[in-house]
C-alpha cells in the first residue's frame, strides 16, 4: 500500500521527549569506617530509647535482646535499600500537550499526528486520498482478518457482504470526492460491528 497507513500514523515521525538536562550528581565516596560508626551509633541511640521506654513502663527486657533486634531490623532495612529499583528519570515538560499535561504518552502523540494528518486532508482532496482512504482500508482489512479470517483481497465477495456496498465503494473508488463526516462515522460504525 503506497502513501502510508497505520505505520505512518502510529509509527513514523516519533516525537522524542527529551530527558531533563540536569547532570547526575557524582557518587559520594563513603568510608567503611564512617558507615559502620553511623550504624552503630543509630543502633545505640535506638537501644537507649527502647530501653528507657520499657523501663518507664516497668518492663524488664535484656539489653542484648534489644540490641540484636534493632541490629537485625537495621540489616533488613539496608537489604531492602539495596534491592530498591532505581528512580525513574524525570521528563521534561517542554513536550507537553496543549492541556498542560506532560507529553510522555506515545498513544497521545500518535493521536495528535493522526489529527494533524486528518486536518490537512480536510483541505486537500489529494491528501485525503493519500491519508484517509488507505487508513480506512487498512482498518477494514484488519477487522475482517481478526473477526472473519479474510481480507478484501483474499475473499472480495464475502468482504463486500460484510462491509456493505457504501463502504466497499468508498474504499475502491479512488476518484470519489471527499467523504462527509457523517459518512465516515457510518463507516466506522460498520467496522466496529464487524
Amino acid at each position: 500500500m503506497s502513501g502510508g497507513g497505520l505505520d505512518d500514523l502510529f509509527g513514523g515521525h516519533r516525537e522524542e521527549i527529551p530527558v531533563a538536562d540536569e547532570p547526575a550528581p557524582p557518587p559520594r565516596e563513603r568510608s567503611w569506617v564512617g558507615w559502620v560508626l553511623r550504624n552503630v551509633l543509630l543502633i545505640g541511640l535506638a537501644t537507649a530509647v527502647v530501653v528507657a521506654v520499657l523501663r518507664a513502663a516497668d518492663t524488664q527486657i535484656s539489653i542484648l535482646f534489644v540490641v540484636a533486634a534493632l541490629a537485625g531490623l537495621r540489616l533488613v532495612l539496608l537489604a531492602v535499600a539495596e534491592v530498591r529499583p532505581p528512580p525513574t528519570p524525570r521528563r521534561s515538560v517542554r513536550g507537553g500537550s496543549s492541556d498542560g499535561t506532560a507529553g510522555t504518552d506515545s498513544m497521545r502523540a500518535a493521536v495528535r499526528r493522526w489529527e494533524r494528518s486528518l486536518e490537512r486532508a480536510q483541505a486537500d482532496d489529494e491528501s485525503y486520498a493519500r491519508t484517509v482512504l488507505p487508513v480506512l482500508a487498512e482498518l477494514a482489512d484488519e477487522r475482517l482478518r481478526l473477526q472473519h479470517g479474510i481480507t478484501r483481497d483474499s475473499d472480495p465477495r464475502r468482504a463486500r457482504e460484510l462491509l456493505g456496498d457504501p463502504l466497499w465503494a468508498a474504499l475502491h473508488d479512488r476518484g470519489r470526492p471527499r467523504l462527509r463526516a457523517r459518512d465516515l462515522e457510518s463507516y466506522v460504525d460498520v467496522l466496529e460491528r464487524l
